[in-house]
């Protein structure tokens, strides 16, 4: 779990207080759909509503904690979650992309995070956010895909 603080920042993709989407200057109603279900969750994330956080995930889902190590299973997940979340952590951002394809969404947001280590010590971690979304039957958007170390996955398959 060496990784773990650094993917509390992939959770909080909307927190910055500066948000710009890479070469657009007005979303699509289906990017500001998917940007406001990354704040949604991150707010419940943030508030240690851990249960409104699974929801932001459809079942199944991966979640990339370490990098090249997904997690799907439910009770692991929400395990993750609430032991994070209870860091407290503060992010920021250098900005946001979304793109869409049809029923497909991907979400990407460079990140900064600051957290409270267990013995209290501050933690401090940057990187890449990569999350893929899927449009739902009632037309939310949810994330399949969650990882939060793509800028270091990027770096390792050189």
């Amino acid at each position: 779990m060496k990784h773990a603080a650094a993917w509390l920042v992939a959770l909080a993709l909307s927190l910055a207080t500066t948000e710009t989407f890479a070469g657009e200057t007005s979303m699509t109603q289906d990017q500001t759909a998917i940007h406001s279900a990354v704040e949604q969750m991150t707010d419940a994330f943030m508030a240690g509503d851990i249960a409104r956080v699974m929801q932001s995930y459809e079942p199944g889902a991966a979640v990339m904690f370490e990098p090249q190590s997904p997690v799907s299973d439910e009770d692991q997940l929400h395990a993750m979650f609430t032991a994070m979340s209870a860091m407290k952590p503060a992010f920021t951002y250098s900005g946001h992309e979304v793109y869409v394809s049809g029923d497909t969404g991907l979400h990407i947001a460079p990140w900064n995070m600051v957290a409270t280590g267990p013995e209290g010590e501050e933690l401090t971690q940057s990187g890449l956010s990569v999350a893929v979304f899927r449009r739902q039957e009632d037309g939310s958007w949810k994330m399949v895909l969650d990882n939060p170390h793509g800028a270091f996955l990027m770096s390792e398959a050189k």
